[in-house]
């Protein structure tokens, strides 16, 4: 594994683009983010696109507001979004066999110059690989209903 990347993968029992429309779709963010920092989509489209620009609510400690700008795009196989920072969270969907689909999450530092992010990594690494799983777990019940 990367330095400069936290990634984690899963399978889930439902096609690609159910998965990738709750994705795309920065109204549903809070509903299946693993860190508990997202709290609400405060601006934006509805169906986010390449160049799409969306502000969320967030609470890291203190709340504060964030603007992202979705910076990677391939319908229903890919969405990556950054904001005033270099890194970015990147969705990567591979359809599976029997309507499942692999979905990767990443948290990609590599943007940085070494001193931030040897500093991000040092910081959050370990509490993003777990929100990360979490993100997961809570996609695959709202794409699956569970």
């Amino acid at each position: 594994m990367s330095s400069s990347r936290v990634t984690a993968s899963r399978t889930i029992a439902a096609p690609a683009d159910r998965i990738f429309a709750i994705l795309a779709d920065p109204r549903q963010h809070p509903l299946i983010d693993g860190s508990g920092s997202v709290r609400a989509s405060i601006s934006g489209p509805d169906r986010l696109r390449l160049d799409s620009r969306f502000g969320m609510d967030m609470r890291l400690g203190a709340p504060y507001k964030i603007r992202n700008r979705v910076v990677e795009f391939e319908e229903g196989r890919l969405i990556a979004w950054r904001h005033v920072g270099l890194h970015r969270w990147r969705y990567e969907l591979a359809p599976q066999e029997e309507g499942s689909t692999l979905v990767t999450e990443t948290w990609d530092l590599s943007a940085y110059p070494p001193p931030g992010r040897w500093v991000l990594n040092a910081l959050y690494r370990a509490r993003t690989q777990r929100a990360v799983e979490a993100t997961l777990v809570k996609l695959e019940a709202a794409a699956t209903g569970r």
